[in-house]
């Protein structure tokens, strides 16, 4: 199995930052992708972006130029650099990492972390 572990989401004030961190740990033979994703209330969860194995990344049109994603593979941790950031934002952010563990490779899904910006 693979945990994921997010931390750094908050309240910030319109045009600030913030960083979300994501790291797996567990059962890991490999990982592909990892990713963010945010769910707002009464909205379905949409991706914000994606990295793949080979740091090839893929933003949400919303967030291009404020947002970057990144990984250290070393320590199986994706980052989330959210700058400039609008009360539109707000939401729960969830990690997603696909992984393998044992012979299967699947989704794995952080328990989320609320970001919130004011206006």
């Amino acid at each position: 199995q693979v945990q994921l572990v997010e931390s750094g989401g908050g309240l910030v004030q319109a045009g600030g930052s913030l960083r979300l961190s994501c790291a797996a740990s567990g059962s890991i033979f490999s990982i592909n992708a990892m990713g963010w994703y945010r769910q707002a209330p009464g909205k379905q969860r949409d991706m914000v972006a994606i990295i793949t194995s080979g740091s090839s990344t893929n933003y949400a049109d919303s967030v291009k130029g404020r947002f970057t994603i990144s990984r250290d593979y070393a320590k199986n941790t994706v980052y989330l650099q959210m700058s400039s950031l609008k009360p539109e934002d707000t939401a729960v952010y969830y990690c997603n990492v696909v992984a393998r563990s044992g012979t299967v490779t699947r989704p794995y899904w952080g328990q989320g972390t609320q970001v919130t910006v004011s206006s």
